[in-house]
Order: C-alpha cells, then structure tokens, then sequence
C-alpha cells in the first residue's frame, strides 16, 4: 500500500516539477481512489474476487502498482501523472480487499484481531512514503523508487511466501451481475457499510492533508527543516497500527460494533478539535494528532471482520470488495473539498467537516446493535 501516498508525501516537488495546476494536485490523491473504484466495482460485480485465489490477486495488484508507480520516472506532462495514479489505483483493488479474505481464512473466532493486524500493516504502509521522505530529504525520485520496490517485494511475498489458510471461504455460484448487490442488501450488511462510509468519510481526507496541515503549523511557528513535518506525518498515520492491534483485542472482548463506536467517538472529538489548534502550540497540536492518528482507524478493521461474518458467505470476498469501492467513492468528495474548505475559511472549519462522518457511522452501528442475532451467527456486536 506505499504506493497509495507515494506521489502526496512529495506533493511540493511533483507541483514543480510537473508544473501542476491546483486541480492537478489534489488528482494526484483523488486519482488512486478514483483508480481503485474502478478496479474494485470490476471486481466485485463480475465476482472475480470470489474466483481468483487472493494471493494471486494480491501478486498480481502489488506487482502492477509498484511497476505503474514507477512510470513516474518517465511521464512528461501533469495529466501523465494522474493517469499513473488511476492506474495505481486499480492495481491497488486487487490487494487491499483480498487480503481481507485471505486472512480471514486462518482464523474463525478471532478475526476481529486478525484483520486488524492486517489494517495495522496497511497503515504503516500508507505512513511509509513519508518516512521515506523524510529519510531521503523530500527527494520525490527517492520516494517513488523506494515505494514502487516495497510493492513488488510484496507481491513476490503474497505468492512466494504466504500460504492459504485451513478455513476457506465456499466457492461463488454461477455468474450473475445481481448476486453482490443482492448479498450486500442485507440489513446487518448495509448498517455495517453505512458505518465503514463514515469512518471513510474522515479518515482519508484526515491521512491526505495531515502533511499540509502540519506544514502550515510548523511555518506559523518559524523555519523548520521539511523532513521533521514528514516524520511527524508519519508517525500521526503510522500509530494508527497500534490503535487497531487494541482495537482487535478489545473486540474479543466487548465486540466489534462497540469497538467501532469508540474510535469513532474519540477520533471525531479530535477532529472537532485540531483544526482549531492550528495557530497553538505545536506540541499540543502534535499530541492531538497522535491521539487522532491512533482512534481514526481501529474501526476499519472492524467493519471488515463484521463483513465476513455476516455477508453471504459464498460472495464474502465481492462483498467486502463491493463496500470498500463505495467506501472509496465516499471519500472523493472530502478529499477535494478540503484543500479548497482551508484556503477559505481556514484548517478549524475544515476539519470540522470531517467529523460528520463519525457521526453518521455511529447512527449506523447504533442500528446494528439493535437487530436480532441471526440463528447460528457469531454476536460481534
């Protein structure tokens, strides 16, 4: 997933070297989302993720992103550039959701963890450009390089390393266009999603424009060297691996739903907050930053072991795929809006906006937790 944030974590250098204008910049995140949509729709509605082995398809994505990230090198003009992100990002649709399936193929009653271990490593993944930036002192060939290599290594780990789980999901039916969007109709699959829409809603927007926000902090408060507002933004994002390693343990516990709940809580009460903060002391920002970087994503793993307890269980992996690409959908909006929202009205209204997502996704969980157990099904509520 380094890929992912590979061309945001050297925004600045890519706008100059490319001589990007202000709606190419934000294509340059939006794009990979774009991208995965794409991909992941193509997937999910043909049912190719319930046909295709997961670690094939993780090979096959990784290997591809890293190759089409590398493209970077050798595009000429800025719409070159964001046609590299799409095609990132559709590549990234065959590693992100069959990863979820294939994980879960090892495990029965502790999923809860074992997905979030999973989310934990995508995490760090999406951190990972901006500790290489911050290593390689914000040279954008270094980043580009340095990622497109993480993702080819990962591939050759998915196919050459990984082994399938005792556990394996049925094989899908017969091809029918209807059966995924059928499946994903289901009451406790659609509160599930609409929860996963919320939590998508803050927290790619949050990992997008951590960077810049945090370079405006640090520019009210005097020069400081680039590198230390990347390592910063890495270590925000990067935390959020510990959340979701806490969050998986306390769903054992007290259930996914309501570990859902609480991130969603705490990670939109700091989204209310920080943005207000800006003109503040940068500890205090960098504090509430590490507490938001630590509660934003605890609850994306939840929503995908939810999933494959409760989606029909011969089309889990089109389901997740299915809820992942309208999660991604979801956060185009945001993600372009937010740039525009702080040079208007400033960084405390923008990430106020982001805090409806939360908001909407706890609704969402709350009526969850009120329908019936289903007969022979796992409570994770």
């Amino acid at each position: 997933m380094a890929t992912w944030f590979s061309a945001g974590a050297v925004v600045p250098q890519l706008t100059q070297e490319f001589d990007l204008g202000s709606s190419q910049v934000a294509w340059l995140t939006i794009g990979v989302q774009v991208g995965f949509v794409i991909g992941a729709l193509a997937l999910a509605l043909t049912s190719t993720a319930d046909r295709i082995g997961p670690r094939q398809l993780i090979a096959m994505g990784a290997v591809g992103a890293g190759i089409v990230n590398l493209s970077l090198l050798v595009v000429v003009t800025g719409w070159q550039v964001i046609a590299a992100r799409i095609l990132t990002g559709v590549c990234l649709a065959g590693v992100y959701p069959p990863a979820m399936k294939a994980i879960a193929t090892w495990f029965r009653h502790s999923r809860a963890t074992a997905v979030a271990v999973l989310i934990g490593a995508l995490t760090l993944g999406s951190a990972s450009p901006h500790l290489v930036a911050a290593i390689g002192g914000l040279d954008w060939t270094f980043v580009v390089i340095g990622t497109s290599a993480l993702s080819v290594l990962s591939g050759v780990v998915a196919i050459g390393i990984a082994r399938d789980g005792p556990y394996p999901f049925p094989l899908s039916g017969p091809f029918r266009l209807d059966a995924t969007v059928r499946a994903f109709a289901k009451p406790r699959v659609l509160f599930t999603s609409m929860g996963y829409f919320g939590h998508m809603w803050e927290l790619y927007a949050m990992w997008s424009w951590f960077a810049v926000f945090f370079a405006h902090v640090l520019a009210q408060n005097g020069s400081t060297p680039p590198w230390i507002g990347s390592l910063i933004t890495f270590l925000v994002i990067g935390i959020g691996a510990l959340g979701c390693l806490l969050g998986g343990r306390m769903a054992e516990r007290i259930g996914s739903a309501r570990v859902a709940i609480l991130s969603m809580w705490i990670s939109g009460a700091c989204a209310l907050v920080i943005g207000w903060l800006a003109d503040g002391p940068v500890w205090l920002v960098v504090v509430v930053a590490l507490v938001w970087g630590f509660w934003i994503i605890p609850d994306s793993p939840q929503f995908s072991a939810l999933i494959t307890h409760v989606a029909d269980q011969r089309l889990v992996g089109s389901v997740l795929t299915l809820q992942m690409a309208l999660g991604y959908i979801v956060t185009i909006p945001i993600v372009w809006i937010v740039p525009l929202v702080a040079d208007s009205f400033g960084w405390g209204p923008t990430f106020t906006l982001l805090a409806f997502g939360p908001a909407l996704g706890i609704l969402a969980m709350r009526k969850l937790q009120a329908l019936p157990v289903e007969s022979g099904a796992v409570d994770t509520r």
